[in-house]
């Protein structure tokens, strides 16, 4: 996922991410953690919040998709996958509760084989 792809206006795109990963706008706000009211109005879109969790979808994305070969399968995995370690919480659940720092830790561990 190129970043300038998501992009219009300085700001993550919401209806972007959604069309790039063949799924609806309000599954986006879900997988992100937010109230599809936060991606629906303009006002909120640029809120700090929002377009934290924006980025740190597309961060995580981009992080694992060349493993996967594809965003929609990086997708799929950010979705369904436990982590190790992390009590069978998905990438996904721990973004939604603000911890996605913590994913991309546990990614750059795997890569450096801790998980392998």
């Amino acid at each position: 996922m190129a970043l300038a792809e998501y992009i219009e206006d300085g700001r993550f795109e919401p209806r972007r991410i959604a069309a790039a990963l063949r799924t609806s706008f309000d599954e986006v706000a879900a997988t992100v953690g937010l109230n599809k009211d936060a991606l629906q109005r303009r006002s909120r879109v640029g809120s700090d919040k929002t377009q934290r969790r924006l980025r740190e979808l597309v961060e995580v994305l981009n992080k694992v998709a060349p493993r996967f070969g594809s965003d929609l399968i990086a997708y799929a995995w950010y979705r369904s996958e436990p982590l190790a370690g992390f009590d069978g919480r998905t990438a996904m659940t721990l973004v939604q509760e603000g911890r996605a720092q913590d994913v991309l830790d546990y990614i750059d561990a795997v890569d450096a084989g801790v998980y392998a």
